[in-house]
């Protein structure tokens, strides 16, 4: 039985933040740290102090982590970025709730003897002679401390106290992972028993020296179960210091989602109901699993769309899948204006799909006018509230600067920009993916089916154009960075100029109906544009519901991107296998690397034919390496395995924290079926006849620290993994249990009674045709018990999880 651990976590906005800059602002932005590991980087958002990130990730984690931590700094273009102040969540309180954190939180100020991280190796015995009790300390290592030196290093040593007592082990320079084997022996002097507590310290020639974490084990533990392993460093205890929002606050969700997932048999009886759901009458449904996912996925419907988008997906049923929720939602829509508005299931899977299936053919469309927009920084501006007159010299020089000439600038770049975006887009249809054009036929069928009255003969083009424009293509103009399409935010003046063209575009989705109403009449001088790109979206929507076939092409599917791929591409600097005498900077050389499911390639441009490449087969750890290694930021390696059985490392030095992050998932997902993964490795490089992360000189030594394979982000790339998605699915479908017990079996109790023989039924069941309410109830029973059946596994194996795996203390 595997186990699963993931975050959701989304860093929404700030406020109040502290100006850093002398001209009285700041340029924020955030970092997203997992054990003291960096996961994620915000983008800057430049010149405020209520920044606005909404930036979204989710975190797959080993099952062991501690704490999450938020860093707000300020970006500066010379000299380090300062530190504003973070935000520390243990893992307790982020699970404290199942539906997790979304609040506002207080920043708190960056206590240097607090940013421990890392973890000590001891061996502790007690030792009874004639003297009394000693007890031996065997110190043997520690790994990945912080570093506390200019370098990146430290200079640590450890200091061992017992009652009055105290010795401390040699000091080991420029390390984060020292080795000392050291025994210290401590007597027992008489009163009370003493904790024992062992603290680790960079050593300084100059200045006191500095904190670097430390454990304590009380009396009981000593006597009864002495310490022997790896333990967490932790600070010294002190309270929280709360700033009282003077360095501003953050407002973060966050969801911690934790889960056993059980072999596949197990979940085939669930997967088959599900399966069969589908192809049954939804308008007649109210007991299939679906059904009762509707009325229970209010505050996650989002992931749990998700999922099951990802489980159809797999099953080559995504189209059936889909059809099944717009039938319903469909059916129980009366007004053809509120039709898909909602955040209802069908709405949320229909959203998630095209995110999942269509994201390379919205960057194909978007990205070459997105990146212009970002490369000219033109000033558009047509609501006059907002114009900035002084602008108007840089637009012209002739003439009294006047809005108008601002708004008739702004138009023609508007117009400009929006024209070349139109013709993208309709101009994509062979380019749209076949299983998205699809959907949206199905969706059309169904619409017209529901509304086939000539005063609703746009329905059937607003259905679609509700989600491929508002929901899609829209909100990539808007934001973005949150599409993949920028690596970075939006400047304010960019930022104003894309809510223009989003707008725009939005209107256009909505066919011009409501051109001309609500409070944005400085609209109006687009409207003329506006108007002649419906009647080419209209025709762009029919030759895109212009599709022959029933089901996806190619079935049945393991993953959404296949192993051929390429899944990640770019340019990385590659440092050659053994540079000769070479500076450290000359050994690193430029290449364009690709990445699919079945290999890792590279040549010297994108152009060329000839490339390098390595079987994803053969990896076997991929990890950062120290900075002091090379002296360079934002490096990684991959360490391969040949047939022969010998190992190669590839360092590959990224150009920000971000692709850093990214490439580093991206291997781990690819190369995660691999066996006989690495379960540690070194962070730092052999130069100079030994590693520079350990300093051990023997080249085979075993690594010094723990590899992350379990640590990557997701993305919609992910492999599909349909048993832990049917999991999710289970656990869901437990919140409606009861409500479904309660509908059909109850109500069917009360039919056999006398009061149901004069006539006094069940409100829930009245009116219903008696076959039909039979067949729910049918339904119904195989599906509670296909849930009691999962409810028994899972007992069944953490009954035997907890008879294999012996009671043992908890790490300090």
């Amino acid at each position: 039985m595997a186990k699963s651990s993931s975050l959701n976590v989304r860093v929404v906005e700030g406020r109040a933040l502290p100006a850093k800059d002398v001209s009285g602002s700041s340029d924020p932005y955030c970092i997203v740290k997992v054990d003291d590991e960096v996961v994620a980087r915000t983008a800057t958002v430049w010149r405020s102090l209520s920044p606005f990130w909404g930036e979204e990730y989710t975190v797959h984690l080993p099952l062991d982590f501690h704490h999450l931590a938020f860093y707000v700094l300020d970006e500066d273009t010379v000299g380090h970025d300062d530190v504003i102040g973070k935000i520390s969540l243990s893992r307790e309180a982020i699970a404290a709730d199942p539906r997790g954190i979304d609040s506002w939180i207080n920043l708190s100020r960056v206590d240097p003897d607090a940013e421990v991280q890392g973890e000590i190796c001891l061996t502790v015995r007690m030792v009874e002679d004639a003297r009394g009790c000693c007890l031996h300390c065997h110190v043997l290592k520690a790994r990945d401390l912080a570093p506390r030196d200019i370098s990146g290093t430290s200079d640590p040593f450890a200091r061992v106290f017992w009652g009055s007592q105290s010795l401390e082990t040699s000091t080991i320079k420029k390390t984060r992972f020292p080795h000392w084997d050291e025994v210290l022996e401590l007597r027992e002097m008489p009163g009370a028993p003493s904790s024992l507590r062992v603290e680790l310290w960079d050593w300084d020639m100059v200045g006191k020296n500095d904190f670097l974490g430390m454990v304590e084990f009380p009396p009981k533990v000593l006597q009864q179960n002495p310490p022997n392993g790896w333990f967490r460093l932790l600070p010294f205890p002190r309270a929280e210091e709360d700033s009282g929002g003077n360095l501003g606050a953050l407002r973060l969700k966050v969801r911690l989602v934790e889960d056993r997932v059980l072999p596949s048999k197990y979940y085939q009886p669930l997967v088959q109901l599900l399966m069969e759901s589908v192809l049954g009458l939804p308008e007649e449904d109210d007991a299939s699993p679906l059904a009762v996912l509707e009325l229970t996925s209010g505050d996650c419907r989002q992931d749990l769309a998700t999922k099951l988008v990802k489980l159809f997906l797999g099953q080559g049923l995504a189209g059936p899948f889909l059809d099944y929720l717009t039938r319903r939602e469909v059916a129980r829509t009366t007004d053809p204006n509120t039709l898909f508005r909602s955040n209802s299931l069908a709405s949320k899977s229909m959203e998630q799909f095209m995110k999942l299936v269509g994201m390379p053919y919205l960057h194909e469309v978007l990205k070459p006018m997105v990146n212009r927009v970002f490369e000219e920084k033109k000033y558009m501006e047509l609501d006059p509230c907002k114009m900035d007159l002084g602008r108007t010299r840089r637009i012209s020089f002739k003439g009294t600067p006047s809005e108008e000439h601002v708004r008739e600038a702004s138009l023609g770049l508007l117009t400009g920009y929006l024209g070349p975006i139109v013709d993208a887009i309709v101009g994509s249809v062979g380019r749209c993916p076949p299983a998205l054009r699809l959907a949206f036929k199905r969706l059309r069928l169904r619409v017209e089916e529901r509304f086939p009255q000539a005063e609703h003969k746009d329905v059937k083009y607003l259905a679609i154009s509700g989600f491929l424009f508002l929901r899609f293509f829209a909100p990539a103009i808007l934001t973005p960075k949150l599409f993949d399409l920028r690596e970075q935010h939006a400047d304010p003046q960019t930022s104003r100029s894309l809510l223009l063209l989003a707008k725009a575009v939005q209107s256009i989705g909505n066919l011009g109906q409501q051109l001309g109403q609500g409070k944005e009449l400085w609209m109006a001088p687009l409207h003329p544009f506006l108007l002649q790109s419906i009647s080419r979206v209209r025709d762009f929507l029919d030759q895109l519901v212009d599709v022959d076939g029933e089901e996806e092409a190619g079935g049945p599917a393991r993953a959404l991107v296949p192993s051929s791929v390429t899944v990640r591409e770019g340019y990385l600097l590659k440092r050659k296998e053994e540079p000769a005498s070479l500076a450290t900077r000359f050994a690193f050389k430029k290449r364009y690397f690709w990445l699919s499911g079945e290999t890792l390639s590279y040549s010297k441009s994108p152009e060329c034919q000839i490339r390098s490449s390595t079987p994803v087969s053969y990896i076997r750890a991929v990890e950062r390496v120290d900075e002091g290694a090379f002296q360079l930021p934002h490096v990684m390696q991959v360490v391969t395995q040949d047939d022969t059985g010998t190992l190669h490392t590839t360092y590959l030095q990224c150009k920000n924290v971000n692709e850093l992050n990214q490439w580093l998932s991206a291997l781990r997902k690819a190369s995660a079926p691999n066996p006989d993964k690495l379960a540690s490795c070194h962070p730092g490089a052999f130069r100079s006849a030994r590693w520079t992360c350990c300093l051990q000189a023997d080249r085979s030594a075993a690594g010094c620290s723990r590899t992350h394979f379990a640590v990557t982000l997701g993305d919609w790339s992910d492999p599909l993994d349909p048993d832990a998605e049917t999991q999710m699915v289970y656990r869901q479908l437990l919140l409606g249990r009861d409500q479904l017990r309660m509908k059909f079996l109850e109500d069917s109790n009360m039919d056999s009674s006398p009061e149901a023989d004069s006539g006094e039924g069940s409100s829930t069941t009245e009116g219903a045709c008696p076959d039909a309410l039979a067949r729910q109830r049918e339904a119904a029973a195989h599906l509670l018990e296909v849930l009691a059946d999962l409810d028994r596994a899972h007992e069944e194996f953490q009954q035997q999880e907890q008879g294999r795996v012996a009671p043992r203390p908890l790490r300090p």
